[in-house]
C-alpha cells in the first residue's frame, strides 16, 4: 500500500467570503508539490497535501493577498553596544526574505520577528553582521531569569575587571606625564615605557572595542565601537610614531597622546560598567513576576503527598498548598477556605476569600488555610505565565516616537567619522603650528564624543521600567505603543455593566402582570421565575446570570425549555414543554414583537428611576411579568472618575440600558455624558463618532462584549474577569477590580512619556551641543577646546545620564498612587 502524502494545516487571515476562501484555495494548489488543497472560511483554516514545503505554500497564500499568523521568533543578541548597532541589525533583519516585521531591542539584548523565514536564518544574518544570537525559546521562566542575572553579573564582573586594569595603567601614565615619573623613571625610557602601558592596555581592557568595531566598520556598517576604536586607535598610531619615528613628522607636532588613550579607554569602560548596572535594574520587574513561580509543588495521589518539580504536574492533578506557600498553578478549590494574597498578580493590596468552587491563580500566596486544588492550567497557559509573556511583549515594543531615533541613529555613526575627517582637514589646512597635532587631537575629540547610546537607551529602557511599574500595580500593557496613545487621551468611555458596576446584578423587584396569576400569585411567581431561568440558562449575559442565580436560591425545580435562540442587544426567546413562546428581554424587544402592557410600561418608569434594568417576561403572547435587576456600582468608580476629571480627562458612558437607568448610574459615579440604548453592534461606530469630536479617545470595558470598541479606541482597557485575561481586542488589561487603575495607568502614560522626551531632548541637545566644540567651533573666539579624555567622560555621562533618569520611574508606583489619591 502506497504511503500517503504528508498533510499541513495552518490558519489563514483576511478571508471574508467564500470568494476569499476560492482564491486562497487555488493560489495552494498552484504550488509545485501541492497535491489536493482545502480552506475553510468558516474556521479560517487551510490544508495542503503535497511535497510542498511550508514556506512555500505561506509565500502563495501571502501573494494572493491574505496572511498566515505565525509565531514569533525571539532572539537573544550579544555584543550590541549602541543604538547604531541594533538599528543596522533590525534594517539586516527586515531585508531577509519571509521576514514581515522585525524588532531590535537594545535595552534587553533581543530581538522579536514574526514571518515565515527560519531562526537558523536569522541568527546566521545576524552572525555574518559580526554579533553573536541564539533562539529564545519558552524555557523555564525562573530560570531564564536567573540565567539572565548571571549573564548580566559575569558581563559585569569582566568590565569592572577591565576597568579596573585600564585605570591602573591611565594612572601610571598619568605619573609620568604630569609627574615626571616622580623622579623614578628616567625621562628617556619614558616614552617607550608609556608606549608599553598603552599597548597592553589596547590588548587588554580596549581589545573588545576593536574586535567588534573594526570588522563592523569593514563592512561599512560602524557603530559606537568603531568610534572608540578610530578614536584611540589614530591617538596611539600618532604617538607610536613619535616614540619610534620622530623624524616622520613636522617640528613641534611631536606630542605623546598615551594619556588620552588610556582616558578615554577608562572612562567608556566606567560608562558601560555603570550602563550594564543600569540596565539590570530595568527589568526588575519582569524577573520579579518570574521569581513568584514556585518551582515544586505538593502532589496528591492515592492518598500520598509527594513532592515534585512543578514541569510534572498535568491538567485535573490534585495539589495540596498549605499555609504560607504559592500555590503552584491555576487551579479550582476542592476542599478548603483560605485568603489569598493576589496583589503582585492584580495590584489589589487586600487579600481576598476563596472557597470550594473558586478559582485559585498560581503564583499568589495561601495565607491561613489548607487548600486542595484541581490543576486547571500548566506551563505557558497559567495566568502568571501569560502576565509575564504580556509584560515581555510589551518591553519588547518600539513606540512611534522611536521612528525618529531609528533613522537619525542608522546614519549617525558614517556622519561622525566624515564629521571627523572633516575636521581634521579642516585644522591640518586652516590650524595654527603645529596644525597635525591640532588635527589629530580635534579629529580623535570628534569621534568621541559623539553618543549614540543615550540615543537608543533613551525610549526602550522607559518602556521596560513603565510597563514593569505598570505590572506591579496589575495594569498590563500588552502593547508598548500604549504606553504613547493612551498619553493623549482626551476621553474616556465606560461600559457600564461588568466595568462601572460590579458585573453581579441582583434579582430585587419582580411584579406579576398575568390576571390569572392572582389567584396564587406565590406560585405563579415560582412557576416564572423557574420558566425564565430555564430560558437563561442558555445565556452568558450579566442580567441571565442574576435570575439564574436567583432562582438557584429559592432552590425552584427546573422548568423543560426548548429552542432557545438569543437576539443580540434585545433578549432570548424560547419554548415550554407544550411549544409555547417564552419571550425575555428589553422594552423594545416587546415593541418589535407587538406586546404591550400599560401598568409594565408604568412600572418601568419608577424602575429606571433607582437605576433599576428592567425585564420584561413574555408567555402565550402575552407580557406576564416585569422583573427588576440591579446591579451594584463599584466602590472604586466614583474616586476613579473623581481623579481623571482632576486629570484633565472627559468621560461618558456607553450602555445598552435604557437612558433614565444609564443616567441614574453615570449621576452615582460622576460621569458627564452619557450615550444609551447603544446594540453591541453599534458600540464600535460611538466610539468612532467620539474620535470625530474629541481626538483621541480610550475604551474601558469587560473585554468581551466590547471586544469591537475595544479595538475601534485609540487605546483599549479591557477589566480581567477571574482568570480571562488574554483579551485580544485590548491594549491594555486591568487585573484588579480597582477602578483606579485607570487614572493611574494614565499618570504612568505621562509620566513615561515626560521622561522618554526628557532622554530624548538630552540625547539630541548633548550631540548637538558637544560635537562642534569637540571640532573646535569655540576656538577662534575663546581659544577653547574640548580633550578627547574629557569628550570621553561626557559621552559616558549621557549615557548614564539616560538611565539614571529613567530609573526614576521604579519609583512611580508610590508617586501616581499618591497623586490620584490626593486627587480623588
Amino acid at each position: 500500500m502506497p504511503a500517503s502524502s504528508p498533510s499541513q494545516t495552518f490558519p489563514v487571515e483576511g478571508m471574508s467570503c467564500a470568494s476569499c476562501s476560492a482564491r486562497v484555495e487555488k493560489a495552494l494548489r498552484n504550488v509545485p508539490g501541492v497535491e489536493a488543497a482545502s480552506v475553510n472560511l468558516t474556521t479560517g483554516m487551510a490544508q495542503a497535501t503535497g511535497t510542498a514545503s511550508r514556506t512555500d505554500l505561506i509565500l502563495a497564500v501571502e501573494q494572493a493577498g491574505y496572511t498566515v499568523p505565525t509565531p514569533p521568533i525571539k532572539l537573544r543578541i550579544e555584543g550590541m553596544s549602541c543604538a547604531s548597532c541594533s538599528t543596522r541589525i533590525e534594517k539586516t533583519l527586515q531585508d531577509v526574505i519571509g521576514v514581515r516585521e522585525a524588532n531590535v531591542n537594545l535595552a534587553s539584548g533581543t530581538a522579536q520577528i514574526t514571518g515565515t523565514t527560519t531562526h537558523q536564518v536569522l541568527i546566521s544574518a545576524i552572525k555574518d553582521m559580526g554579533f553573536a544570537a541564539s533562539l529564545l525559546e519558552n524555557e523555564n521562566l525562573q530560570d531564564a531569569a536567573k540565567e539572565r542575572q548571571q549573564r548580566i553579573k559575569q558581563a559585569t564582573k569582566s568590565q569592572w575587571r577591565n576597568l579596573i586594569a585600564s585605570a591602573l595603567l591611565w594612572l601610571l601614565i598619568m605619573l609620568m606625564t604630569m609627574g615626571h615619573g616622580l623622579g623614578i623613571i628616567p625621562a628617556g625610557i619614558q616614552p617607550l615605557l608609556q608606549w608599553t602601558l598603552a599597548s597592553v592596555a589596547l590588548l587588554g581592557p580596549g581589545r573588545r572595542f576593536y574586535q567588534t568595531g573594526i570588522p563592523a566598520l569593514l563592512r561599512r556598517a560602524p557603530n559606537m565601537n568603531s568610534l572608540v576604536a578610530l578614536g584611540t586607535g589614530a591617538a596611539y598610531l600618532y604617538s607610536s610614531l613619535v616614540v619610534f619615528y620622530p623624524m616622520l613628522l613636522p617640528e613641534g607636532t611631536q606630542h605623546l597622546y598615551f594619556d588620552t588613550v588610556l582616558g578615554i579607554l577608562t572612562l567608556v569602560l566606567l560608562g558601560r560598567v555603570m550602563e550594564a548596572r543600569a540596565k539590570g535594574r530595568t527589568s526588575a520587574a519582569l524577573e520579579k513576576l518570574t521569581h513568584l513561580q514556585p518551582q515544586k509543588a505538593h502532589l496528591l495521589t492515592d492518598g500520598q503527598c509527594n513532592v515534585v518539580p512543578i514541569a510534572q504536574i498535568q491538567l485535573g492533578d490534585h495539589l495540596l498548598v498549605r499555609p504560607g506557600e504559592r500555590v503552584p498553578l491555576d487551579g479550582l478549590i476542592l476542599e478548603g477556605k483560605s485568603h489569598l494574597d493576589e496583589s503582585l498578580l492584580t495590584g489589589e493590596p487586600m487579600p481576598s476569600f476563596h472557597q470550594v468552587g473558586d478559582s485559585v491563580i498560581g503564583g499568589t500566596i495561601n495565607q491561613e488555610g489548607t487548600l486542595t486544588i484541581q490543576a486547571t492550567a500548566t506551563g505557558a497557559d497559567t495566568v502568571l505565565a501569560r502576565i509575564i509573556d504580556m509584560v515581555a511583549q510589551a518591553q519588547g515594543g518600539k513606540l512611534p516616537i522611536q521612528s525618529l531615533v531609528d533613522k537619525v541613529t542608522l546614519w549617525f555613526v558614517p556622519a561622525i567619522i566624515l564629521l571627523a575627517v572633516l575636521t581634521f582637514i579642516i585644522w591640518l589646512v586652516l590650524g595654527p603650528s603645529p596644525a597635525l597635532g591640532y588635527a589629530v587631537v580635534n579629529a580623535i575629540a570628534v569621534l568621541i564624543a559623539a553618543c549614540p547610546c543615550a540615543m537608543g537607551l533613551a525610549t526602550p529602557t522607559a518602556i521596560m521600567v513603565g510597563t514593569g511599574t505598570a505590572a506591579e500595580m496589575g495594569i498590563l500593557f500588552r502593547k508598548g505603543e500604549a504606553l504613547q496613545t493612551l498619553e493623549s487621551t482626551r476621553l474616556i468611555a465606560f461600559d457600564k455593566t461588568g466595568t462601572l458596576t460590579s458585573g453581579q446584578p441582583q434579582l430585587t423587584e419582580f411584579y406579576l402582570l398575568d390576571k390569572e396569576a392572582s389567584r396564587d400569585p406565590e406560585q405563579a411567581e415560582k412557576t416564572l421565575l423557574a420558566l425564565a431561568a430555564s430560558v437563561e440558562k442558555q445565556s452568558d449575559h450579566p442580567v441571565s446570570r442574576a435570575i439564574v442565580a436567583a432562582a438557584q436560591e429559592r432552590k425552584l425545580p427546573a422548568a423543560k425549555t426548548s429552542h432557545a435562540h438569543i437576539i443580540a442587544g434585545l433578549g432570548i426567546t424560547a419554548q415550554d414543554e407544550d411549544g409555547q413562546d417564552i419571550h425575555l428581554g428589553s422594552q423594545s424587544f416587546m415593541k418589535t414583537l407587538g406586546f404591550y402592557n400599560a401598568e409594565a410600561n408604568r412600572l418601568v418608569d419608577g424602575l429606571s428611576q433607582k437605576g433599576t434594568s428592567p425585564l420584561f417576561m413574555a408567555h402565550k403572547g402575552q407580557i406576564v411579568a416585569l422583573m427588576g435587576v440591579a446591579d451594584p456600582v463599584r466602590p472604586s468608580a466614583q474616586k476613579a472618575i473623581a481623579a481623571l476629571r482632576a486629570q484633565d480627562i472627559r468621560t461618558v458612558m456607553i450602555t445598552g440600558d435604557i437612558e433614565p437607568t444609564a443616567r441614574h448610574i453615570a449621576h452615582l459615579v460622576g460621569i458627564e455624558d452619557v450615550i444609551a440604548q447603544v446594540m453591541p453592534h453599534e458600540k464600535s461606530q460611538t466610539v468612532q463618532n467620539l474620535q470625530k469630536i474629541h481626538g483621541s479617545v480610550a475604551f474601558v470595558g469587560d473585554g468581551i462584549n466590547d471586544a469591537p470598541a475595544l479595538a475601534q479606541a485609540d487605546t483599549g482597557l479591557a477589566i480581567s474577569h477571574g482568570t480571562d485575561i488574554a483579551i485580544e481586542a485590548a491594549d491594555l488589561i486591568l487585573t484588579g477590580e480597582n477602578l483606579m487603575a485607570v487614572p493611574h495607568a494614565i499618570a504612568l502614560s505621562r509620566a513615561s512619556m515626560t521622561i522618554i522626551r526628557q532622554n530624548l531632548f538630552w540625547a539630541f541637545a548633548y550631540n548637538i551641543v558637544l560635537i562642534p566644540i569637540a571640532a573646535g567651533i569655540l576656538y577662534p573666539f575663546t581659544g577653547t577646546l574640548l580633550s578627547p579624555a574629557f569628550a570621553a567622560g561626557a559621552m559616558a555621562l549621557s549615557s548614564i545620564f539616560v538611565l539614571s533618569n529613567t530609573l526614576r520611574l521604579r519609583r512611580l508606583r508610590t508617586v501616581v498612587e499618591t497623586e490620584t489619591a490626593t486627587a480623588s
